[in-house]
């Protein structure tokens, strides 16, 4: 199904929004855009939003089996407006953003559907979950000037950190249960990146509900959904694997001539796997086994 913008599907269209798991995917460019929306399908989302440019190419298979929405240039504060028009229409329902080239992987993601783990997740009295973005970039950048490649895709595996999250409204004093995580090359590359895009912490996956509304940080306005975990336990955590940084690190002509590679000592393989991401503390399985 295509919609000619947002306002015609949420006219017209809602009715999609009824049952969640729903992954809105808002491509950027055309770079891997067929690999995310088929990495998506298959963790087992109800409904897939693509939000993109009419001109975009994408697979037949593939597009006769999510919902396209043309949009120009989904970035930035046209992404959050749309995020929050959807959370509006569809209150009560689980939902999921992300980017073109971006992919979430959650523990034992490879056996269980992403329906099952937010099942898990609610009964936990959990209504969000934080998620991680770990920069992914191609190995060698001549042979993949763009800096992205699935085949020798590269990961930091190390090099990861969090601060206390301060609350301007409270004396400054350090939020409870939220923290800011750096890492990766938003980390590695600091002085090419703007010091308020260099979080690597998202609240990617939420339960939508009337008022609630995404911030231009990826934070939302209700501060229990932007902790890492309730009162009493540990929650469960997600990745999101992205290319998107080094996307735009060697397309930003600030940065592009001044970076020859992103390998360093601490690079490894990104081996497309849950146990990975679990192993290096870059997601957690909380109680869910």
């Amino acid at each position: 199904m295509k919609y000619a913008s947002l306002s015609e599907f949420l006219r017209n269209g809602r009715a999609a929004l009824a049952k969640g798991p729903i992954a809105l995917i808002f491509g950027e460019d055309e770079t891997e855009l067929d690999t995310t929306l088929r990495h998506h399908q298959q963790l087992g989302f109800k409904q897939i939003l693509l939000m993109t440019p009419a001109s975009f190419d994408i697979p037949e298979d593939v597009a006769d089996e999510i919902i396209r929405i043309d949009m120009d240039s989904p970035s930035g504060m046209t992404m959050i407006h749309a995020v929050n028009d959807i959370i509006a229409a569809a209150p009560g329902v689980w939902m999921y953003y992300c980017f073109n080239a971006e992919y979430l992987f959650y523990p034992f993601c490879e056996n269980r559907t992403v329906g099952e783990m937010l099942t898990f997740h609610t009964e936990e009295r959990r209504d969000a979950m934080l998620t991680y973005v770990v920069d992914l970039y191609a190995e060698d950048l001549e042979k993949n000037p763009d800096a992205v490649s699935l085949e020798e895709a590269l990961m930091d595996r190390s090099g990861y950190y969090a601060l206390a999250r301060n609350d301007p409204d409270n004396h400054n004093y350090p939020k409870e249960r939220q923290l800011d995580f750096f890492g990766g090359l938003r980390w590695r590359f600091e002085e090419h990146i703007p010091a308020i895009r260099r979080k690597i912490d998202r609240i990617s996956l939420f339960k939508a509900k009337p008022d609630l509304k995404l911030r231009d940080d990826f934070t939302f306005n209700d501060e229990e959904y932007n902790t890492y975990a309730c009162e009493w336990h540990n929650n469960l955590t997600a990745s999101v694997c992205s290319f998107r940084t080094a996307k735009a690190l060697k397309r930003n002509p600030g940065s592009k001539y001044e970076i020859d590679t992103f390998k360093w000592h601490n690079s490894v393989p990104f081996e497309w796997h849950s146990r990975q991401l679990l192993d290096l503390g870059l997601m957690e399985p909380g109680q869910w086994f």
